[in-house]
């Protein structure tokens, strides 16, 4: 008797079942995103196309939609990639229905619809809230920092920008000299002019520069005027510090990044990267509630805004109840924000010693600092707090490390929220295919 085999024919006519869903296991993650994607809202991604049919037919945006949720989901930013793995991957050909966009179709396709993508993070929101994932009793608020798609080496002052300018310029000059000769150069071909070159960031980058300067300018001019007019009307000194000498004559100062305008270099644990400040507002059960993304290291004067922005997406997801506790560390605390925070019904738990201990301040804020170091100091205080670290740090370290995004793929403020409200979103699909029965 000879040996016993599973036969392997690869001229077999056909390998697979004919339904595409039979292709993967029942309660697989990319069925889940298709049911999911079914159920939202897509009407903004639908209206961005004509309405009689005229033109090149484009790929339905509820499978795109689908595709890159489900690619975020697994940690594929990558345009290139997920034209690749609707190739190679079955579970992306189950999606893409076993077509293949190309890397082009799915860049454009995510610039085109950058308000809509960052929209589903509502739509999903009310997805978690009508399966039961979201109680808003006990929310934590924290950051992190995600690099821009720009250098920090690329960050220039206003001098070395206009010596920049004025050496390219000269460059340019001599390059045409020696190309057209007494020509006017007219007669280059129109492929070959490039409009996205380094000297049109330099000069966007030089009038930003300009354009801050001149607003501080304003702003002190003002600040000055009003003292004066304070002043002359009521013959007594107005109130307040008066404001230092400035030297606002000669070139503007600080620095923009020709790359990525928007970014800045942002405070880490091992030190300063060229990027953004992500906030995140998160529920218990490690929902994301709330999105946002500043260009500041620091998270001071961020609470109450956050706290607004998580109220007013729960109230969009129709969740039920609102918001008694909210945690934060130190870096969030702000006397008055968290003044107005309890005058609404909210228990905000922010360490007052993060960066000074006792003193006057505690007079002027009219013993919150005492106030706030007894609440932590009791037993169910402390044990509140301590929620911080299980609540919003878990969220940060599955969204950089294993879903690998810790670094933007667009560029600009606008571009950049609207990519961590997408990432932020799949965070919160994935709770819910885990929390689903077919899933478990």
């Amino acid at each position: 008797m000879g040996q016993n085999f599973i036969a392997c024919d690869r001229e077999q006519s056909l390998l697979l079942p004919p339904d595409l869903r039979e292709w993967l296991p029942a309660g697989h993650l990319a069925l889940f995103v298709v049911d999911a994607a079914a159920e939202l809202d897509l009407e903004p991604f639908y209206a961005a196309y004509r309405r009689d049919g005229r033109g090149r037919p484009a790929h339905d945006p509820a499978m795109m939609v689908a595709l890159v949720l489900y690619a975020y989901a697994k940690g594929v930013r990558s345009s290139r990639e997920i034209e690749r793995r609707c190739v190679e991957d079955v579970a992306f050909r189950v999606i893409a229905a076993n077509q293949a966009p190309d890397h082009s179709t799915v860049a454009r396709f995510l610039v085109r619809h950058e308000r809509a993508l960052a929209g589903l993070f509502g739509e999903v929101l009310a997805l978690c809230a009508r399966a039961g994932l979201v109680s808003a009793g006990v929310i934590a608020l924290d950051s992190t920092k995600i690099a821009a798609d720009a250098s920090g080496q690329a960050n220039l002052g206003y001098g070395q920008i206009a010596r920049e300018l004025i050496a390219q310029g000269i460059a340019t000059d001599k390059a045409e000299d020696e190309l057209y000769g007494d020509a006017r150069g007219d007669e280059l071909p129109p492929e070959l002019a490039d409009p996205k070159t380094r000297r049109e960031r330099l000069r966007a980058a030089k009038a930003e520069l300009e354009a801050e300067w001149e607003a501080q300018r304003e702003a002190h001019q003002q600040r000055l005027a009003r003292r004066a007019e304070h002043q002359q009307r009521t013959g007594k000194r107005p109130p307040g510090r008066p404001p230092k000498e400035r030297d606002l004559s000669g070139e503007p100062p600080g620095k923009a990044n020709i790359t990525d305008r928007d970014s800045r270099p942002v405070k880490t644990p091992r030190g300063f990267i060229q990027g953004y400040n992500a906030q995140a507002v998160a529920t218990e059960a490690q929902i994301v509630i709330a999105a946002e993304l500043t260009t500041g290291s620091a998270d001071q004067g961020q609470l109450e805004p956050m706290i607004t922005a998580a109220r007013r997406q729960l109230a969009g997801a129709g969740a039920p109840g609102s918001p008694k506790v909210v945690i934060a560390d130190a870096g969030y605390w702000n006397g008055k924000q968290i003044q107005d925070l309890m005058a609404q019904g909210i228990t905000p738990l922010v360490p007052p010693d993060g960066h000074a201990r006792g003193g006057p301040r505690d007079d002027r804020a009219g013993g919150l600092y005492q106030h706030m170091r007894r609440i932590l100091a009791r037993d169910d205080g402390r044990e509140l707090y301590r929620k911080r670290q299980t609540i919003i740090e878990p969220i940060f370290g599955q969204t950089k490390f294993n879903r690998r995004a810790d670094r933007f793929r667009r560029r600009g403020l606008a571009a950049c929220r609207a990519e961590w409200q997408l990432i932020t979103a799949t965070h919160n699909l994935l709770k819910l295919w885990r929390a689903t029965p077919a899933a478990a």
